[in-house]
């Protein structure tokens, strides 16, 4: 009893520390949104003619995209979920950067009822890096 008294400090910076560690994996238990690489992004696209959406903002956008990717920056998803609308049925595959925004955007396309919701690893840097076809403005 007296090492919890005098460790009280060290026993909490542990328990944080291991809280942290575990709390991304219980984060992506519970999220709607699902991880995937460019193989499997791909795949979707060609079989299940999903929607790329691109989270980024739009000077970054202008930089360069994926083909026929739709862009709603991450910060007006909400408000304009609407506008994709007509493609409820479709699955849904966002992106970002480098993939940490758009994993964000899962709860926005669920509450706009989108049911088959993907976050890209690694973003439009890995759809670059695996030499996926790119647009620029």
């Amino acid at each position: 009893m007296p090492f919890l008294q005098e460790n009280w400090l060290l026993i909490l910076v542990a328990f944080v520390s291991g809280a942290m560690l575990v709390w991304p994996l219980v984060q992506k238990r519970f999220s709607p949104m699902k991880e995937l690489g460019t193989l499997g992004a791909t795949h979707l696209l060609n079989q299940q003619d999903a929607v790329l959406l691109d989270v980024r903002e739009t000077k970054e956008y202008e930089g360069g995209r994926a083909p026929q990717a739709v862009h709603i920056p991450l910060s007006q998803l909400e408000a304009r979920a609407g506008e994709l609308a007509k493609h409820a049925g479709r699955p849904v595959i966002a992106y970002c950067a480098t993939g940490s925004r758009s994993r964000m955007a899962g709860a926005a396309l669920a509450k706009a009822g989108f049911k088959d919701i993907y976050n890209l690893n690694g973003g439009f840097r890995a759809w670059k890096d695996a030499g996926l076809p790119v647009e620029k403005s």
